[in-house]
């Protein structure tokens, strides 16, 4: 601390870079601040951006089905910005040694349209058929919606295949994916376009039976 009594200076008072002023019984007093260096790399900012690079992995992976599942996104909101919005924190699950995505809790679609109930999956040697309950009774929809399975694969494959969401009160969707087996199925989801493409469903995981 030092006391500063220069009748030129007058009364000091506030902070200037590292040095803040005041003024006690007549006498300007300046304080240097306490300079902290911030750790920009400490285990918890460590863990935060293995879970950011997780899922920016993940949009990259998607890639088209981004760009077009997120309608509506802000005119000034990429669907990279949506995608990232959607899913951190909620889909990374730090709770062991490594953070990893909850896939239970990823988006992939995120729109207002009426999606179906997934009843779960059955992967056999053929492919993959992913049973819906089509949910008939809600006003608005079509049964000429359609609705698409996705499945990933641990090599990194992706597996789209299109259905209808018909008039009946459930449907299934073949994913044409021979010889994966369940250890190989990272995820599969369901989401629901309307006829003309203009509204999408948010998507729902799809658990293996």
């Amino acid at each position: 601390m030092s006391i500063s009594q220069n009748p030129m200076t007058g009364q000091m008072k506030k902070s200037m870079a590292n040095f803040s002023t005041y003024t006690l019984k007549g006498q300007n007093i300046i304080r240097s601040k306490a300079f902290n260096r911030k750790d920009a790399n400490t285990e918890a900012q460590q863990t935060h951006r293995s879970g950011f690079k997780l899922i920016v992995d993940e949009f990259r992976t998607l890639g088209g089905i981004v760009a077009t599942g997120f309608p509506n996104r802000l005119i000034t909101q990429s669907p990279y910005n949506a995608f990232m919005a959607a899913n951190l924190p909620e889909a990374i699950d730090n709770s062991g040694e490594a953070p990893v995505i909850d896939y239970t809790q990823m988006v992939v679609t995120d729109g207002t349209y009426q999606g179906v109930i997934a009843d779960g999956a059955v992967v056999t040697e053929a492919g993959n058929t992913v049973s819906f309950k089509t949910e008939p009774n809600v006003p608005g929809i079509s049964a000429t919606d359609k609705v698409t399975a996705l499945a990933k694969t641990s090599n990194g494959a992706l597996y789209l295949m299109n259905s209808v969401r018909g008039s009946g009160t459930t449907g299934e969707v073949k994913l044409n994916c021979p010889g994966v087996t369940e250890e190989e199925v990272v995820y599969i989801y369901l989401y629901v376009t309307s006829p003309n493409g203009a509204k999408v469903s948010k998507s729902v995981y799809v658990p293996l039976v």
